[in-house]
Formats: structure tokens, sequence, C-alpha cells
């Protein structure tokens, strides 16, 4: 890794890295290290993505490949709760929730799609903010990744390799639940989402995770705070199409709206926001990814 400062700090990368050998996980081991001058001599995990197996098990239609696979991801990530502590890292507070949701009108709605808001719409985009960081906050707090999706997972041997955890904080239980079942890249229907979700809140409650007793309550949990994160994403996504020049990104944001979209119309508190999105989104790309 060659991070050079004062772009990068590779001490963020080098604490979180001890932490998860400590629990006993699979990630990159640093060799030998200059934090100084922002190099560090890493493991090789090899070539093979999940995303990329896991989207060859679906053009294939191997259900029982992609499966494995997550089940593996779940298995880790219920480690990651237990082992990795929530208090050895920055916290998931309120001021970054809502950095984060900013991201959405500033990037998404003004750059991208070139909309103007009137008063009422920040109005709602206010009240649902602050729904959605409200919830956040109340759900309880474990060692949250902030990407645990497949491009961030490597097949491995211990599975998975674990990537990109150097912006873990002490966060939501459920939001690396909704980073790996809803991801920017490849999408489930919603019955394999809700089987994958059952394993890790049964796993979970054996763990002794602090997860509600309640599945319907750990899944209103799933989707809310994914809901921030899909919002959250869409700025990004726009922000490196316009910001940093990487237009390709800008492909997945339909994924995204679909995502939000659905999310908000299921739950009276969030209609508002479904109102709001779909002048962004039209009609034939909200079917698309449906």
């Amino acid at each position: 890794m060659d991070a050079p400062p004062p772009r990068e700090d590779v001490r963020p990368f080098v604490h979180v890295a001890a932490l998860i050998a400590a629990a006993g996980l699979h990630a990159p081991r640093i060799l030998e290290s200059d934090v100084e001058q922002g190099f560090l001599l890493l493991d090789d995990l090899g070539t093979d993505l999940y995303l990329a197996a896991l989207q060859r098990s679906q053009a294939d239609g191997d259900s029982a490949g992609a499966d494995r696979l997550m089940r593996d991801a779940i298995a880790a990530l219920v480690v990651w709760q237990q082992k990795v502590p929530g208090d050895a890292l920055p916290p998931y507070d309120d001021a970054l929730l809502r950095r984060e949701l900013e991201l959405f009108p500033g990037w998404c709605v003004a750059r991208e799609c070139g909309a103007t808001w009137s008063e009422a719409d920040r109005a709602i985009w206010r009240s649902v903010s602050d729904a959605l960081v409200a919830a956040a906050l109340a759900q309880s707090a474990v060692a949250v990744h902030r990407d645990w999706m497949p491009r961030n997972l490597m097949v491995a041997a211990p599975n998975p390799g674990i990537l990109d955890f150097q912006d873990a904080v002490c966060g939501p239980i459920a939001y690396d639940v909704a980073s790996l079942l809803r991801d920017a890249f490849i999408s489930w229907d919603e019955e394999r989402e809700l089987d994958w979700a059952i394993r890790y809140w049964e796993a979970a409650r054996k763990a002794a995770l602090p997860v509600p007793g309640d599945f319907g309550d750990f899944w209103r949990n799933v989707e809310w705070i994914g809901l921030q994160r899909h919002l959250k994403v869409l700025g990004i996504f726009s922000r490196l199409k316009h910001r940093d020049g990487k237009a390709a990104y800008s492909a997945d944001l339909p994924r995204f709206f679909a995502y939000a979209h659905k999310v908000a119309t299921r739950y009276e508190t969030l209609r508002p926001l479904a109102r709001l999105l779909e002048p962004l989104m039209g009609a034939t790309r909200i079917e698309a990814f449906h």
C-alpha cells in the first residue's frame, strides 16, 4: 500500500487491522510498515472478489454457490461484531450521520439531477433526516465496517478475506447487514434478502449480540439504516462523477434510487421522501431495478 501523506493516513488501517487479527478474522497482515511515509507491505489475498464470484453464481443459476458465500460473510460478520471492540473505534454519531445524508441534496439532487428543492421540499428532507438519524442512534452499537459488501470481501481460506476496513466506526448493529444485502453492484430478490437476514439474526441472537428479540423490528432497522446508506451513496456516486471525473459510478444510481424508493414507500414517516425521490428517478428507472 502506497498512501502518501498528507492525502492519506494509514494509521486507521493499521489500527483496525490489528483489531481484526486479534478477533481471529482474515484480513491482510501488515508485514512491514513505514507509517510516516505511508508505506505498508501487506499479505496478498488473491484476485477473486466476492462480487465477481456472486455475479458468476447469478449468471450460472448457481443458487447454492451464492448461498455458501453469503453464509460465510454472515458468519464472519457475527464474529466481527462479537470480537472487534466498538469502543476502540470512532463513534458513528449524529454529526457523521448527518454529514453523510447531506451528500444527497448537494451532489445528487442539485448536481446530478439539476433539481432545485422548494422550502417545503427542504422541510420534508429535514424531517426525514431527523427520523433516520434518530432511528440509527436508537440501535445498539457495535463495530461497524461501513462497507461490508461483496466488493470488499475476498473468496479466500479462511473465507472471507476482509478489505477496506480503515473507516470502521462504532454504530448501528444493522448497518453492515444492510451493506451486504443491498449492495451497490449486485441485487437480490427480497425473499433471498430476508432469508439471509433471518440467518444473520438467528446467529446474532445465539452469539448474544444486542439485536431486537423480534425479527420484524430488526428488519425495520436494516431497512431504515439501509436507506440512510443508500441516500449517502447516491451523493457519493454523484460526487465521484462530477468532482472526480469517475462517471461510470452513475450507472448504478438507478439501483440506489430503487432501494431508497422501495423503503420510503413502506413506512408512513418516510413516504414524503418517496415523493421527493420520484421526480428525480423517472418511472422506467424505478421499474428497472425493482
